[in-house]
């Protein structure tokens, strides 16, 4: 009886023990393991074996995480002041270099974020903002790639969400728009008047070329004015006109 007694308070810790030892990664995470403080191995997914007092295990997720970049105020590099906010895709490919090379591999990206993106967008003047968003998007995905890299960390995509302006520098732009489509409604309006000019020397000296079918034109004038109105109009018909006119019926056809 003593016997059982001490074996079921032998066995009790033990099974306790080796209860506190497993863990259970899900697939999408991975267990760095520290023995006596120094950096084992990466375990997971599925059971793994942690031993109580001698190891220690840090869960990371490999999911890809998303990040608001808070508004950040920039200078544009037309010294227009703007606030510009983000959204960062990122995933932890190296769990190892994520705990052991950053204290916090989230806290460090998004500090990272932050001043990449007001130092990329500073180099660019407000039109480029506003215009080539895929452009800057890409440049700042680049270059946090290329910064987290060494935390094992891959930054997958950048969007910038808004960019914020002022009311006075809504209004300017909004002058300036309104500017630019007047003075392309001046161009078209004035490529109009070029093309009308250039077809009416064409009609002009194609009739030169011909005198009967100036007096035909005339003719036909004076017949559309008399036709459009009920009104009798007197206008004088030139004689030489009228000479021409005969002149050229009775002159014999060409053989």
């Amino acid at each position: 009886m003593m016997f059982d007694l001490a074996l079921g308070t032998l066995l009790l810790p033990l099974m306790l023990l080796a209860f506190a030892a497993l863990r259970i990664l899900r697939e999408y995470e991975r267990g760095v393991v520290f023995q006596l403080g120094r950096f084992w191995k990466v375990k997971g997914p599925g059971l793994v074996l942690v031993v109580p007092g001698l190891q220690q295990m840090v869960r990371v997720d490999m999911r890809t995480l998303t990040f608001d970049v808070p508004p950040q105020d920039v200078i544009s590099r037309d010294n227009v002041s703007v606030q510009v906010n983000a959204v960062l895709f990122f995933r932890v490919v190296d769990a190892q270099k994520a705990i052991i090379q950053v204290a916090d591999f989230m806290a460090a990206t998004s500090q990272l974020a932050q001043t990449t993106l007001r130092v990329v967008l500073g180099k660019h003047e407000l039109d480029e903002m506003l215009a080539e968003r895929e452009r800057l998007n890409a440049d700042i995905q680049r270059i946090l790639d290329e910064q987290t890299d060494p935390w094992g960390i891959k930054v997958t995509q950048v969007e910038i969400k808004h960019v914020d302006l002022n009311e006075s520098m809504v209004r300017a732009i909004a002058r300036q728009a309104e500017a630019e489509r007047e003075r392309r409604a001046k161009v078209i309006h004035a490529e109009g008047e070029r093309q009308a000019a250039t077809a009416l020397v064409d009609a002009a000296r194609a009739l030169a070329q011909e005198p009967a079918a100036m007096q035909l034109r005339y003719l036909q004038t004076m017949t559309q004015v008399a036709g459009d109105r009920a009104t009798t109009f007197v206008l004088p018909l030139p004689i030489d006109l009228l000479g021409g006119l005969v002149g050229s019926l009775r002159r014999p056809p060409e053989a």
